[in-house]
């Protein structure tokens, strides 16, 4: 008999080793890997001054900040991100633009 749960499709714990690989495993939730649910709640946070996100970054995601500016960017285009964060992909999204229109 198996003792996983059918309402309990995530493991309890995910090694950090496993949250961090790529291509990351998406969540049933919300249909995002645990990895960019990640960056998004990185991204949602404020940050106390230059280079704090940068370094909570490369501890906690264990990414380069290039590399996580880049998986942002895309999920700032995918509608799952949209779904699960809205005011801050939104947000994000405006910001965006906002750069674009400036070049």
């Amino acid at each position: 008999m198996s003792s996983e749960s059918p309402a309990s499709s995530e493991p309890a714990e995910l090694s950090e080793s496993a949250e961090l690989s790529e291509p990351a495993e998406p969540s049933a939730r919300s249909g995002l890997s645990e990895r960019d649910r990640a960056v998004l709640a990185v991204e949602r946070r404020s940050w106390p001054g230059p280079g704090a996100k940068e370094r909570a970054v490369r501890e906690q995601l264990g990414i380069s900040p290039t590399r996580y500016y880049q998986l942002l960017n895309a999920l700032l285009d995918d509608p799952r991100a949209v779904a699960l964060d809205p005011v801050t992909v939104n947000r994000l999204r405006r910001v965006r633009d906002a750069r674009r229109e400036r070049r």
